[in-house]
Parts: C-alpha cells; sequence; structure tokens
C-alpha cells in the first residue's frame, strides 16, 4: 500500500467516525425546534415543496439533456483525487459566484439560487462519480449520488442512519426502490430544507446577502464535494 492510499484510509476513517458519532446536544434541540416548525406547516405546503424538489432532482439526473459523463479508467487513487480536487474546487468557486449573484438581488433572486445551487451540486456528483470510474448511465449509481447529498444535508442522526448503507452498498443496493418515484422524496427534502435554512437565511437579506451567498456556497460545495470523496472511497479501498 502506497503512501497516497494509507493517507486516504486515514482521512476516511475520521471521516466515518464523524458520520457515526451521536447527535450533540444542541444538534437535538436543534433539530426538535426544526421538527415543530415543520409540524405546524400545512400538509398541503409539504406535499407542494417535495413535489417540486423531487422534480428538480428528477430534471437534474434523469433529464434526456444530461450529458452524461463518460467514466474514468485505469487511473491510480492519488491522480483520480487529484482530478476530483480540481473539479470540486471549480464547482465550489462556481457555486460561490452564483451565490453573490442571487444573493445581491435580496428575497426574488434568492429564490432563483434553490434550483441554480441544486444544479451545480447535482452536476458536480456526476463528475465526481465520472472521476471514480462509476458509470451514472447505471440507475443504481444515480441512487448513491442521492444518498451521498442526503447524507451531506441532514441532521447527525440521519447520518448516523445512511452512513451503513454507504458502507455496505454492495449489499443494500439490491434491496433499493426500483424506480426514483419510489425514492423517499418527504424525507429527503425535509433534510436539505433544514439544513439549507439555517446557512442560508440570511442570504434573502439585501446588500448582506450577497457576501452570506458567496460563502454559504462555497462552504456547501466543499462539504458536499469531501463526503462524494469519502463515499467513493468506501467502495474503492475496500
Amino acid at each position: 500500500m502506497d503512501n497516497y492510499t494509507n493517507y486516504a484510509h486515514a482521512e476516511l476513517g475520521l471521516w466515518l467516525y464523524q458520520m457515526k458519532k451521536p447527535p450533540s446536544f444542541t444538534g437535538r434541540i436543534t433539530h426538535g425546534i426544526q421538527s415543530k416548525i415543520n409540524d405546524w406547516i400545512p400538509e398541503k405546503v409539504h406535499l407542494a415543496i417535495t413535489t417540486a424538489i423531487e422534480n428538480m432532482v428528477k430534471a437534474v439526473i434523469s433529464g434526456s439533456s444530461w450529458i452524461v459523463p463518460k467514466p474514468h479508467e485505469s487511473l491510480s487513487l492519488k491522480q483520480r483525487e487529484f482530478k476530483v480536487r480540481n473539479r470540486i474546487k471549480w464547482y465550489r468557486n462556481t457555486a460561490s459566484v452564483e451565490g453573490a449573484v442571487t444573493g445581491a438581488g435580496g428575497i426574488l433572486l434568492g429564490f432563483a439560487d434553490f434550483p441554480a445551487f441544486l444544479t451545480i451540486k447535482m452536476k458536480m456528483l456526476f463528475d465526481i462519480a465520472a472521476l471514480y470510474g462509476f458509470d451514472t448511465k447505471n440507475y443504481q449509481e444515480r441512487l448513491f449520488l442521492l444518498y451521498i447529498f442526503q447524507i451531506s444535508f441532514s441532521t447527525q442522526s440521519r447520518r448516523n442512519d445512511l452512513i451503513g448503507l454507504l458502507e455496505n452498498w454492495e449489499s443494500y443496493r439490491h434491496d433499493l426502490p426500483e424506480d426514483l418515484g419510489a425514492f423517499d422524496w418527504r424525507t429527503f427534502q425535509l433534510d436539505y430544507r433544514d439544513y439549507i435554512d439555517l446557512a442560508k437565511l440570511a442570504q434573502l437579506v439585501p446588500i448582506i446577502g450577497a457576501g452570506v451567498g458567496a460563502i454559504a456556497n462555497y462552504r456547501l460545495t466543499e462539504h458536499l464535494g469531501k463526503n462524494a470523496m469519502n463515499a467513493y472511497r468506501l467502495r474503492i479501498l475496500k
């Protein structure tokens, strides 16, 4: 095992520890408050938001106009991850600019940030999958992307639940939903919305929104990229 592979194993071990640690007291309190707020929201609103997010994500990952990256083969782990880090950097900077532009417009352009930022993050995951040698034309690989997305933007309790699925993907993949319509979109949108709301609420405020949007998108994209790297390491380093 070369030095870089040892380094990757060490990073993966630290990431697994972070995914499996119990929720903090603050995290439990915050989640409780968010759950209460969600209980107050009418069911019709939840259904509308769930449908909107489901349709947006499906359009990104299943649309006929989507150009699926070709899997990269015959690369060492070090070469793959050099390319992956560069792609994350590119998407991180792109998302930061997008957040600054939409944040500068206050609440109106702030709403436009939601689908734009979602598309940037999903496209990054497709590129990362290809760089690690996985073919996202395969339906199960697209589901894997959704679980990476969900574990990145969810509570610590949800991460505790999902990390076992990612660790044992080859065992779980055959029991997963047969199509995207059977995916748990309600939980997906609640986790994502609660996580993003805390990070990006101030982006809707004129003047300061540009700075908040740029920083939030930068950090959230980097966070997703790091999780994607380690999720694929789980499969490659085994």
